[in-house]
C-alpha cells in the first residue's frame, strides 16, 4: 500500500458504492437511504496498477454537538486527518448544496491533497451538477457514477502522480528489513503474523459495549459508540497489535432476534455480522452483566459453536455489578447449564469502559487459539481410546459389540478426530459425549469445538482369503513348469 484515500461527502452521494468498486466486493453496506454507514471502514483498493488503502466515512453532517450525527462528524473529521487523499464526491444531480460549500471549506484548511469527483454523472440530467462544481474551488471535478463504474480511468490519472509521489517517499523513509526465513515451510507451527494476523469477530445483542471494548484494546476511540442500541451497522475489521500478537479485530452490528428484525437495513446489518463470524477464527461473545445469557445470547454462541469457531464469553459492564462473587458463582452455573456445548469455554469478566479484564480476555482469546490449533499424535490417541475403552466399553446393541478399533486427528481448526469401527450407525450419542469429555479432558482442550467422525469397516480382515489366493497361483506356477 502505497498510500490512503478517503471518501468523503454527504449522505447519500454514493461514497460506500465507490468502496466497493475500488476494492472490488461487496464490503459496505448500500442502501437507498441516507446515513447508512457510520464508522471507518478500511479495504484494500485496486485501481488499475495502483494499490492503496480506501477508507469509507459517514456522510457529513453539520452537526457539531454530542448527538450521533455530530460524533460521526468528528470520526469522518478524523478519517480526513489521517489520510493521505481526500475525495470529496457531490451527487451532480442534486448539485452543489450549502453543506457541501461548508465541507469543502473544511477540506480546504485540513486536507493535504483533495480531488473533486461529481457523482452519478451519468447522462444529461448531471451537466449542471457537474458545472456547479467548479465554483467549489477545488480544480476540475471528475465526472463519476460509481453504481455503473464510469469515470474511473479519469480518477486513476488523478491519482497516478500522487501515488509515485508517496511511494519515493515512503522508499526513502523505509528502513532496511531483513527477510524472515522459514516463513514458507508447511510444517512450521501456525503463528499469526502481518499478513495472516489471527482473526477475532466480537458479537453480541446491540448496546452490549462492542465498540466500546474495542476501542478500548485499540487505545483510541476509533469506532462509533454511544448509549443509544444499535449505532455499529457495519461488520467493521481493524488490524493491530494486540501484545504482540497480530490480529484482526471485527466489530459486529448487535443481533437482535429473528422476530425483531424487521426492516431490511438492519436485516443487512446482521447478515453482515454472521458472515464475520464465519470468517473469524475466535469469537468473542460479548454479555451483558445486568441480562446475561438472553435466548439471543445463546443463539449467538451456538451459531459460533456449530461454524466451528473457538469461543470465548466476556461478560461486560462488570464495573457496575456490586455483589460480584455472587454474581459470577450465578454466571458459571448458568453457563454450564445452558452451553453445555461448550465445557470448559472460558468466562471472562471485563469492563469495556474501564479496561478491566483485558489482560485476562487476552490471555483467554491466546490460550483459546492455540487450543483450536491444537494436533494429537496418533500413537498418543490410541492409547488413550484404549484406555477409554476398558474404563466405558462401548454398548452391545442387539448383542454385537461395537468395535473402536483405530483413531487418528484428520484436521485442525477445529480439532477433527475420525474413529474406525464396526457398525458406526449404531453407537449411541451418548458414547460420542464421553469420548469428546475425555479428549476435552486428557488433551486439555476446553471449550474449543471438537468434531468426531466414526468411519466403519466392516468385520472384513484384510488378509482374510490371503493363503488360499496364494496356494493357487503357486499350483498355476508349478503347473506350467511341467508343462
Amino acid at each position: 500500500m502505497t498510500f490512503s484515500l478517503a471518501i468523503v461527502g454527504r449522505p447519500n452521494v454514493g461514497k460506500s458504492t465507490l468502496f466497493n468498486r475500488l476494492v472490488g466486493k461487496r464490503l459496505a453496506l448500500v442502501d437507498d437511504q441516507p446515513g447508512v454507514t457510520r464508522d471507518l471502514r478500511e479495504g484494500e483498493g485496486k485501481l488499475g496498477d495502483l494499490r492503496f488503502t480506501v477508507i469509507d466515512t459517514a456522510g457529513l453532517e453539520e452537526a457539531t454537538d454530542e448527538s450521533l450525527q455530530g460524533r460521526m462528524r468528528r470520526l469522518t473529521e478524523r478519517a480526513v486527518d489521517m489520510a493521505d487523499v481526500c475525495l470529496f464526491m457531490i451527487d451532480a444531480r442534486v448539485g452543489v448544496t450549502p453543506a457541501d460549500q461548508v465541507f469543502a471549506e473544511i477540506l480546504r484548511k485540513r486536507a493535504d491533497h483533495v480531488i473533486l469527483a461529481a457523482n452519478k454523472g451519468e447522462g444529461a440530467a448531471a451537466d449542471a451538477g457537474v458545472l456547479e462544481a467548479y465554483g467549489l474551488g477545488l480544480g476540475e471535478p471528475i465526472r463519476l457514477s460509481a453504481e455503473h463504474g464510469e469515470g474511473l480511468p479519469e480518477l486513476y490519472a488523478t491519482l497516478q502522480p500522487l501515488a509515485d509521489a508517496f511511494a519515493e517517499r515512503a522508499e526513502a523513509e523505509a528502513p532496511e528489513i531483513e527477510t524472515e526465513v522459514g516463513e514458507d515451510d508447511p510444517d512450521a507451527p501456525r503463528v499469526p503474523t502481518v499478513q495472516k494476523p489471527m482473526q477475532i469477530a466480537v458479537v453480541g445483542r446491540p448496546n452490549a459495549g462492542k465498540s466500546t471494548l474495542i476501542n478500548k484494546i485499540l487505545g483510541e476511540d476509533r469506532l462509533l459508540t454511544g448509549p443509544e442500541a444499535g449505532i455499529t451497522r457495519d461488520s467493521i475489521s481493524l488490524r493491530m497489535d494486540w501484545g504482540g500478537t497480530p490480529v484482526r479485530i471485527f466489530d459486529t452490528a448487535g443481533m437482535r432476534k429473528k422476530a425483531k428484525v424487521q426492516e431490511k437495513l438492519e436485516k443487512l446489518s446482521v447478515s453482515d455480522g454472521l458472515r464475520a463470524v464465519k470468517f473469524a477464527e475466535i469469537v468473542i461473545v460479548l454479555l451483558d452483566a445486568a441480562i446475561p445469557f438472553e435466548q439471543q445470547d445463546l443463539r449467538i454462541a451456538d451459531l459460533a459453536e456449530r461454524e466451528g469457531r473457538a469461543v470465548v464469553i466476556a461478560v461486560n459492564k462488570w464495573d457496575l455489578e456490586d455483589e460480584k462473587s455472587e454474581k459470577l458463582r450465578e454466571l458459571k452455573d448458568s453457563f454450564e447449564r445452558l452451553l453445555p456445548q461448550l465445557r470448559g469455554a472460558p468466562l471472562i469478566t471485563v469492563s469495556a469502559r474501564t479496561g478491566r479484564g483485558l489482560d485476562r480476555l487476552q490471555a483467554a482469546v491466546m490460550k483459546a487459539y492455540d487450543v483450536w490449533n491444537r494436533r494429537v499424535t496418533t500413537a498418543q490417541l490410541n492409547r488413550w481410546l484404549i484406555g477409554m475403552m476398558e474404563s466405558h466399553p462401548p454398548p452391545a446393541p442387539q448383542g454385537k459389540r461395537i468395535k473402536l478399533r483405530y483413531m487418528t486427528q484428520a484436521k485442525t481448526r477445529p480439532p477433527g478426530f475420525v474413529v474406525m469401527c464396526s457398525h458406526p450407525d449404531k453407537l449411541p450419542e451418548s458414547y460420542a459425549r464421553y469420548l469428546v469429555n475425555g479428549l476435552r479432558t486428557t488433551f486439555d482442550m476446553p471449550g474449543t469445538p471438537i468434531r468426531l467422525y466414526f468411519r466403519g469397516q466392516g468385520d472384513k480382515n484384510p488378509y482374510k482369503g490371503r493363503r488360499e489366493k496364494n496356494a493357487g497361483a503357486l499350483k498355476k506356477h508349478l503347473g506350467k513348469k511341467k508343462g
